[in-house]
């Protein structure tokens, strides 16, 4: 059995310190064979920087996925080209940086993590991700994988449930990002593949999905928009799920969520 443990989005410098808090007594107990983490809010609550990578390389996450903020920071869109363990998603442009999935291995096992991101309510108009996930898992049909692991960065959980139905069977888990709010619906398919809709995040717990409430709310009661500013102490939040995907079929044993509180200072 291959055990995975999939860390909701880090975001800014508590989400980070909350992860090297956390990480190494969770590693101890659930002994997870890969950790990956969602990056696109890892530097600053906005995209990635190399210093922010090796710090989380460092706490023990061995890969990152990303979303619709992943090229914000534009000072480090060249760590997307580099022979760091980083994903955009697939369905970027072609001429984006980066790449949409890659092999890791795992004692002895070939685990394929894909980055996808929806088309639905987000800022951009991206490729099509059923049609991307289908390219992928053609082009990589005899690689000897023992799992796939799917990150769905989507704003619509329809969206998300549709392509856990369109992939069923053909992956061990779709993990949707994106919300920063947990949901309540893991799931195992009669086919296999895990489903749980949204990750939630790995950051400051007390504002407004990740981000200080003042200003949040500033915003919705006069219509202006306000900076959001991510506190870097207080009470933080920390999401991940615990897979146990079958390495010889390829399909989901286990999905259970993980939310512990911690307090940053």
């Amino acid at each position: 059995m291959l055990n995975i443990l999939f860390i909701g989005e880090i975001n800014g410098k508590i989400g980070r310190e909350t992860v090297k808090k956390i990480l190494p007594g969770l590693k101890q107990k659930l002994k997870p064979d890969l950790v990956v983490a969602n990056a696109d809010n890892l530097a600053h609550g906005n995209g990635v920087s190399k210093d922010a990578i090796k710090e989380m390389m460092d706490a023990g996450v061995n890969a990152f996925t990303g979303g619709d903020h992943c090229f914000g920071n534009t000072a480090h869109l060249n760590l997307y080209d580099s022979d760091l363990p980083l994903l955009r998603p697939a369905n970027y442009a072609v001429s984006a940086p980066g790449r949409g999935h890659m092999v890791l291995e795992a004692n002895g096992h070939k685990i394929l993590l894909i980055s996808l991101i929806g088309q639905v309510f987000m800022p951009m108009s991206f490729n099509n991700p059923f049609t991307e996930a289908d390219k992928i898992l053609s082009n990589l049909a005899n690689n000897n994988i023992s799992a796939i692991i799917i990150d769905m960065h989507a704003e619509a959980t329809s969206e998300k449930i549709a392509l856990s139905h369109y992939l069923d069977g053909r992956a061990g888990a779709i993990i949707g990002t994106h919300t920063h709010v947990m949901t309540a619906d893991a799931r195992i398919s009669n086919y296999g593949t895990a489903l749980l809709t949204d990750l939630g995040q790995t950051g400051f717990a007390d504002g407004v999905i990740g981000v200080e409430k003042d200003g949040i709310i500033k915003t919705f009661l006069t219509q202006t928009k306000y900076p959001h500013v991510i506190p870097e102490t207080g009470r933080a939040i920390f999401n991940a799920v615990s897979l146990t995907i079958d390495e010889k079929t390829k399909k989901a044993v286990s999905i259970k969520s993980i939310t512990k509180f911690i307090n940053i200072s």
